[in-house]
């Protein structure tokens, strides 16, 4: 029994080989750096401790305290979110199921029976009542693993497992560039309905002023139908950015997952709501290697990779051993006395000689697999570094188009009220003076625009670096995996 506990130990000790190819990270097929013109301004170099997107946590980038709030309750409640999670906690019970494979279950039996012979069929002529009993530890079809077939199994297993992981980091990313999102465009329509009711009331007092003087025979009556038009005009922007406004709180309603209280909606002008921290952007695109999604993709690479080890293991023989050991006897009583020991050993060996290609077959599979995963790997890469150049290209232009936007709302609020100034005076027609205003409701408008177009470029930015997947809580999703080794 000594031997045979020996000889079972040396042969676990032998399994584990891997038939496995060696994992090489394959090479970025992007350039190293970002891409340089007239589009990509100011963007060049970054100075020497600029900190990538990556390590500046959302709580930091983010320095509106109702918008973090909101952030915080998406993060708590977002359905999407949470079926990341959950996938997480999946592929971690279908990676303990594979790794479990590895170890020998053993597995404690007692069993006991009796049986009557009658005088008919006795040797003896004589009624026989024949009893056994027996308790045992056994292990059953445990797989000697030396060509590592369930070592990689437990590999692929491990992989998906981190890989799931990684994806609720890149669902976290997205989920906090979202929730910014569509909080800087409620602020943005807030204010662009602010922008309207104040026009509204101008332009109503414009319109009073124009009946009074027509009354009086001061103007002809094509003043006061023009002023008119602008009044009815700012009316109907009123009510459409009042319902734009409605629909933008329910789409951030539905990102958070949970009611929104009014104290968390965005209070004063986007300027003040959108305060972000700058980011660095001349750091080299082997940063995007660090991308959540971009490592969930390589995690998929390292699965396949395994997964060929064990489609070449199988062309090579399987040894599985059952045995037991423990005590029987004819009567309860002496079942575990002197001299009642048995046990039983019974190792089996299975070579694959002919299986009609089978085999080869699943090794051609794994390898493709393999390839198509290199495949998706590399356009993921591909598919960050645009993502990253387009949003330089946007944000090398955004500081001049918002000066020139800037530079031309005030122009035309000069303009508008000289001839407003004007019109009142009796000196030009109110033609003018309309003209004017409609000329400075749109560029107020578009600096509107211009504003949130430069606050949602610095949110895409922060996103398409990899920024903003910091786990929160005391408890992170990927709490409770200790002892797994997140490097491999």
């Amino acid at each position: 029994m000594k031997k045979s506990i020996l000889t079972l130990a040396a042969l676990a000790l032998l399994a584990g080989c891997s038939l496995a190819p060696v994992y090489q990270r394959p090479a970025a097929a992007v350039a190293g750096a970002w891409p340089a013109g007239p589009a990509y301004q100011g963007d060049a170099a970054a100075a020497a401790d600029a900190r990538p997107a990556s390590d500046i946590a959302w709580r930091e980038f983010f320095a509106d305290a109702r918008l973090r709030q909101v952030i915080e309750l998406a993060l708590a409640n977002n359905r999407d979110l949470r079926v990341s999670t959950l996938n997480i906690e999946k592929a971690r019970a279908q990676y303990g199921i594979e790794r479990a494979a590895l170890l020998p279950k053993i597995s404690a039996n007692g069993s006991g029976g009796g049986q009557r012979t009658p005088a008919g069929m006795s040797a003896s002529g004589q009624a026989q009542v024949a009893h056994q009993y027996s308790a045992n530890l056994g292990v059953a079809a445990y797989e000697l693993d030396f060509f590592g077939r369930v070592r990689s199994l437990s590999d692929s297993a491990l992989q998906q497992y981190l890989g799931t992981e990684e994806a609720r980091r890149a669902a976290q990313i997205s989920l906090v560039a979202e929730v910014a999102g569509h909080y800087l465009t409620l602020a943005a329509d807030q204010e662009r309905l602010r922008l309207a009711q104040e026009t509204l009331k101008s332009q109503q007092l414009s319109y009073d002023l124009s009946q009074r003087r027509f009354k009086a025979g001061a103007t002809s009556g094509l003043d006061m139908y023009e002023s008119q038009t602008s009044v009815e005009a700012a009316r109907s922007d009123v009510a459409l950015y009042t319902s734009q406004v409605a629909l933008d709180q329910n789409a951030l309603t539905l990102v958070a997952g949970a009611a929104l209280p009014a104290a968390l909606l965005p209070q004063g002008p986007l300027d003040a709501v959108g305060a972000l921290t700058e980011l660095p952007a001349g750091l080299p695109s082997e940063l995007l290697q660090r991308r959540p999604d971009v490592l969930e993709t390589e995690r998929t690479l390292r699965a396949a990779n395994a997964d060929i080890g064990a489609a070449r293991a199988a062309f090579f023989p399987r040894i599985s051993l059952t045995g037991s050991a423990g005590s029987a006897s004819g009567k309860l009583s002496g079942l575990f006395k002197a001299g009642s020991g048995a046990w039983s050993f019974l190792p089996q060996m299975s070579l694959p000689i002919f299986d009609g290609g089978v085999n080869r077959a699943n090794l051609d599979i794994a390898k493709v697999e393999r390839d198509i995963s290199v495949a998706r790997y590399d356009k993921a890469i591909q598919t960050a570094f645009r993502e990253v150049a387009d949003a330089l290209a946007q944000r090398g232009t955004l500081g001049e188009r918002l000066a020139s936007q800037e530079a031309l709302a005030e122009a035309s609020a000069k303009s508008y009220r000289i001839h407003e100034a004007r019109y009142r005076q009796g000196v030009e027609s109110y033609l003018n003076a309309l003209v004017s205003q409609r000329a400075l409701y749109a560029a107020q408008q578009s600096l509107i625009s211009a504003r949130l177009l430069k606050q949602s470029n610095l949110v895409t930015l922060y996103k398409v670096m990899g920024g903003g997947w910091q786990p929160e809580g005391a408890a992170p999703a990927t709490a409770g995996a200790r002892g797994v080794d997140r490097t491999q």
